[in-house]
C-alpha cells in the first residue's frame, strides 16, 4: 500500500530510513480504526445535510476527535516500541528522536 499525502501537510518523517516496517496486526488495527473514523465523518456530513441540531453535531465531532487521539496513541506506542528500539540498535537514535520531537511539536497543542 502506497501512502500519499497532500502537498500542504507536513510529512517529513514519511521518508524515514527504516521504511516503517510494523506488525501486520498493528497496521490492521490502525487501518480499521481509521476506517471507522472515516465512516463517522461521513455520518457527520449527513447530519449537516439533514439540518441536525448543532449540539448533536458537536458531540459527534468530539467523538471523532477522541477516536483520532486514540489512533495517535496507537501510532505513538508502536513508534516507541518498534522504531525507537530499532533506531537504538542501528545507531540512529538521535535522528529518530529528533524526528519524533518534530512530529510531536506539530501534533500537540502549544
Amino acid at each position: 500500500m502506497t501512502q500519499s499525502f497532500p502537498d500542504n501537510l507536513p510529512h517529513s518523517h514519511t521518508h524515514s530510513h527504516h521504511g516503517h516496517i510494523h506488525s501486520e496486526e498493528s497496521q490492521k488495527k490502525i487501518i480499521n480504526r481509521l476506517s471507522r473514523i472515516e465512516g463517522h465523518v461521513r455520518g457527520i456530513k449527513n447530519m449537516i445535510t439533514e439540518g441536525r441540531d448543532c449540539p448533536e453535531v458537536l458531540i459527534q465531532v468530539a467523538a471523532i476527535r477522541g477516536a483520532l487521539d486514540r489512533v495517535a496513541r496507537l501510532i505513538l506506542d508502536e513508534h516507541l516500541s518498534e522504531c525507537i528500539t530499532r533506531a537504538a540498535k542501528d545507531g540512529s537514535i538521535d535522528q529518530e528522536i529528533d524526528a519524533l520531537k518534530s512530529a510531536l511539536d506539530r501534533f500537540l497543542p502549544s
